[in-house]
C-alpha cells in the first residue's frame, strides 16, 4: 500500500510536503478550489521545485473551472519541472462548483471533457467545442509531453467510476469501508471498461482512496478530543457533501448522519438561501467551525475517517490491499497535519 497526502492548496506551506516526502509518502494532491485555498499550479509549482522523489498533481482539477487546455498546459508545465513524477488528478468538483453558486459539470460533460484531456495530456489533438487543438509550442521547456501523465478520474457512484474505467489510468473513491466494497468498485470500473473495449491490468491502474487517518492511543475513545482535533474536518466535509446532494437533488443523507441530520439541517437554514452555498462549505476540509463540533458523533467520525488502533489499522489497510486499492491519501485537519503525518509514517508506512 502506498500513501499519499491531500492538502488545501497553500502557497505558505511547502514544508508540509517536503515533509511528506521525508516520511515516505509517495504522492502529494494538491486540491482545486479558487474560492477556498491558494491556486493549485502555483502551488504544485513551488512544491515542485523544493522536492526531488514525491509524485505531484492535482487533487483534484476541477473541470468546471477551466477549460480543458487550460488544466492540460498547466499539468504539463509542472511536469516540466518535475518530470516523470507529475499526474493529473481530476474531478467535477461539488465543493469547488458549489461554493460559487454554481453546479458541478454533469455526466455527459465530464466524460465529454476526460475525453479531451486524454489526448492533450499526451501533447496530442484533441477536438474541443467542435475544433482539432493541440499544444503548438511544446518544445524549449514551456511544457512537458516526454514523461507521460497519469489521468485519475475522481468518481463516487457506478456512473462516473464506469468513466474512470473508460477513460483514466486510475480512479480515485472516497474511503472504502472494506474489502467488499472495493469489489463493488471495480466492477463499476470494469463495467465502463468494458464498454469501450478496455482490458484493464488491476495493477497498472491506480486506485486511491481519500480518508484521514487516526492511530489511537491506548483505550481512547473514537470521539476524543485529539481524534476529532485530527480528523474532524474530514467527517464535516462529508456532511456538507451529502448537505448539497439533499438540498439540489434530493438524496437522503447517509445512516450515520441520521442522528444529526435535522439539527445539523436547522442550523443551516438560519443563513439567507441567497448566500447558503458560502456557509455549506465553512471550514472546508481545514477546520470545524464552532458550532458545528456538536455533530462529530462516533458515527459520523468513522463514516469518512480510518480511525483504529494501529493493530487495527494495519488489518484493516491490509484487507483493503489485497482486494485491489493502492493507494491511501490522507487529509487531516489543518492544524494538526503534522501531528498526523508523523502518527501515520511511524505506525502504518512499511508495516502494512
Amino acid at each position: 500500500m502506498e500513501f499519499g497526502i491531500c492538502m488545501a492548496s497553500h502557497i505558505g506551506d511547502i514544508g508540509y510536503i517536503e515533509r511528506a516526502e521525508k516520511l515516505g509518502y509517495t504522492h502529494a494532491w494538491l486540491a482545486d478550489s479558487q474560492m477556498l485555498w491558494s491556486d493549485c499550479y502555483a502551488t504544485l509549482a513551488l512544491a515542485a521545485s523544493r522536492t526531488r522523489k514525491i509524485h505531484l498533481g492535482t487533487g483534484v482539477a476541477v473541470t468546471g473551472t477551466r477549460p480543458a487546455p487550460v488544466n492540460a498546459a498547466g499539468i504539463a508545465t509542472i511536469n516540466a519541472i518535475a518530470p516523470g513524477r507529475t499526474f493529473f488528478g481530476v474531478g467535477a468538483g461539488n465543493t469547488a462548483m458549489r461554493v460559487m453558486g454554481k453546479a458541478p459539470h454533469r455526466l455527459k460533460e465530464y466524460e465529454a471533457y476526460l475525453a479531451a484531456m486524454r489526448p492533450l495530456l499526451r501533447g496530442e489533438e484533441a477536438v474541443w467545442e467542435g475544433k482539432p487543438i493541440r499544444h503548438i509550442m511544446p518544445d524549449k521547456g514551456f511544457v512537458n509531453f516526454q514523461e507521460s501523465i497519469p489521468m485519475y478520474v475522481s468518481g463516487f457512484g457506478p456512473k462516473s467510476l464506469a468513466i474512470a474505467g473508460k477513460l483514466g489510468d486510475g480512479a480515485v473513491i472516497a474511503a472504502a469501508a472494506h474489502p467488499a466494497a472495493m469489489s463493488s468498485i471495480w466492477h463499476m470500473i470494469e463495467t465502463g471498461s468494458r464498454e469501450v473495449g478496455r482490458e484493464i491490468d488491476r495493477e497498472q491502474f491506480k486506485v486511491t482512496a481519500l480518508t484521514t487517518i487516526v492511530v489511537l492511543r491506548p483505550g481512547e475513545r473514537v470521539d476524543s478530543d485529539r481524534v476529532k482535533a485530527q480528523c474532524g474536518a474530514m467527517a464535516m466535509a462529508a456532511v456538507h457533501y451529502a448537505y448539497d446532494q439533499w438540498r439540489n437533488f434530493g438524496f437522503q443523507p447517509p445512516n450515520a448522519l441520521a442522528g444529526i441530520w435535522d439539527d445539523y439541517t436547522k442550523l443551516l437554514e438560519q443563513t439567507p438561501e441567497t448566500v447558503r452555498h458560502q456557509r455549506i462549505h465553512g471550514g472546508h476540509n481545514c477546520w470545524v467551525l464552532p458550532e458545528e463540533e456538536q455533530f462529530l458523533t462516533p458515527d459520523v467520525l468513522r463514516a469518512s475517517s480510518m480511525i483504529g488502533t494501529a493493530e487495527e489499522l494495519r488489518e484493516r489497510i491490509a484487507g483493503l490491499a489485497a482486494a485491489g486499492l493502492h493507494q491511501i491519501m490522507i487529509l487531516p485537519n489543518f492544524d494538526t497535519r503534522f501531528e498526523v503525518l508523523e502518527d501515520v509514517a511511524r505506525e502504518l508506512i512499511g508495516k502494512t
